[in-house]
């Protein structure tokens, strides 16, 4: 199983977002850490109900940009 982890944004506050690709599992979903003093809790979410939580957030623009380095041929925003 190979699992690839990339962090896309990290709140001020310590919340965490990472984008993962679960190629066994053929999954990619976001991977929410919350800050300890909020419980810690990690949330998998889908990518289209990421995006679909509306807003231009930091942590969709923070995807939105690494989605475009993909389309635009450069490696890292």
């Amino acid at each position: 199983m190979v699992v690839h982890t990339r962090e896309i944004y990290q709140s001020a506050n310590g919340d965490r977002w990472y984008l993962v690709s679960d190629h066994g599992a053929g999954q990619v979903y976001i991977k929410h850490q919350a800050n300890i003093p909020s419980g810690g809790q990690t949330t998998h979410i889908e990518i289209g109900a990421f995006l679909s939580r509306g807003g231009k957030t930091p942590e969709h623009v923070a995807l939105l940009r690494l989605i475009g380095t993909l389309a635009d041929g450069t490696r890292d925003a």
